[in-house]
C-alpha cells in the first residue's frame, strides 16, 4: 500500500507499506529520517516519540496506515533549518546528551511540556518525562535542560 504523510510540513510517500509496518519503520527506513530511535518495539521507552496531529506518540506503536493524510512531526521537524529548536540548544548546552538513544523522544516530551505549560514545575517536568527511559545518565542534566528551555521561552533567560 501507498501511505501519504505530511512529515515536518513536507508532503511525503511512502511505497510498498505492508499493512503491520509501523510508522517508526517508515519514518526512519523509508523516508530517511532517523531521529526517531528504535529501542523497545512496545512504547516503554519513549525513544520512538514523535507528534501526529500535534499530539506526541509512540511512532513504533502506531501502524504506518493510520498515518495516512495525517500530519507527522519529528525531532527533526522541531528545528528551524540549521537552528536548532531551543529545547534541542539546551540539551546541548546542559549536556543532556550523552548516547544519544533517548534523547530524541525526550526532546519531543520537554517541548509538548513547554508548548503546553510556560513555567513548569519540577513535578510537572518529571510528570513529563516518565514515559522516557535513559539508560546512561540520573536525569539531572536533562532536567536542568528542560528548566533552561522553559525559561527561555518564558522571558526569564
Amino acid at each position: 500500500m501507498r501511505v501519504n504523510v505530511t512529515v515536518n510540513g513536507v508532503e511525503r510517500q511512502a511505497d510498498d507499506v505492508w499493512p503491520g509496518e509501523s510508522l517508526l519503520y517508515v519514518l526512519r527506513e523509508r523516508l530517511g529520517l532517523p531521529g526517531a530511535k528504535n529501542a523497545c518495539e512496545q512504547g516503554e521507552c519513549g525513544s520512538c516519540t514523535v507528534y501526529l496531529d500535534d499530539v506526541p506518540v509512540c511512532s513504533c506503536l502506531v501502524a504506518a496506515g493510520q498515518a495516512e493524510g495525517r500530519e507527522v512531526r519529528t525531532v527533526e521537524g522541531l528545528a528551524d533549518g540549521e537552528q536548532l529548536h531551543p529545547v534541542q540548544q539546551a540539551f546541548v548546552d546542559r549536556g543532556a546528551v550523552q548516547c544519544g538513544f533517548c534523547t530524541p523522544g525526550l526532546i519531543v516530551a520537554a517541548h509538548d511540556l513547554i508548548e503546553r505549560t510556560a513555567e513548569p514545575t519540577d513535578a510537572e517536568i518529571r510528570e513529563a518525562l516518565a514515559g522516557n527511559l535513559c539508560r546512561c545518565t540520573g536525569y539531572e542534566k536533562i532536567l536542568d535542560a528542560v528548566r533552561q528551555a522553559a525559561a527561555k521561552k518564558a522571558g526569564v533567560a
